[in-house]
């Protein structure tokens, strides 16, 4: 028998995927519709946050951002935290490129939160956007209409 000690490629891979994100607060303007001043927008663009930004109003939610020169995108990476109350949330992910105004969809998703079951929902797609001039996340905190606030973790992008 033959053996040879390896190391496990995840972890390989893992370090090696945190040195490629965007650094976005570099690279966009950023429009929301609200934000809680103690949890803004830019505290989703980075690692270190447990918590990220959270809408300062109840309801349907918009976060814009628009690239200072267009971009290329292979990845994106959403984390949302349910925050302890049950809802089905729902989340639409777009683009404009530089070269049309017109926005072509990447994902619309819906998603339970439960306190009991599912806090949190990670979202990991392989994309290949050219071009990229404005990316848009539309974000419905609970599709029945009760008073929930839209949050949102983590967004990054590589």
């Amino acid at each position: 028998m033959r053996k040879k000690i390896i190391q496990q490629e995840n972890q390989t891979v893992s370090s090696i995927e945190q040195h490629n994100w965007l650094d976005l607060e570099q690279l966009v303007q950023v429009e929301v519709t609200s934000e809680e001043e103690a949890h803004p927008i830019e505290v989703a663009f980075t690692d270190g946050s447990e918590d990220g930004w959270k809408a300062a109003q109840p309801g349907e939610q918009t976060i814009r951002l628009i690239f200072d020169a267009p971009q290329r995108i292979s990845r994106i990476k959403l984390l949302f935290r349910g925050n302890g109350q049950e809802r089905t949330q729902e989340f639409l992910l777009r683009w404009q490129s530089a070269r049309d105004q017109s926005y072509q969809q990447i994902v619309r998703q819906q998603y339970n939160f439960s306190p009991q079951y599912a806090s949190e929902e990670l979202e990991n797609y392989a994309v290949e956007l050219a071009d990229v001039r404005v990316l848009e996340l539309y974000i419905v905190p609970d599709i029945s209409g009760k008073a929930a606030y839209a949050s949102l973790a983590q967004l990054r992008l590589s």
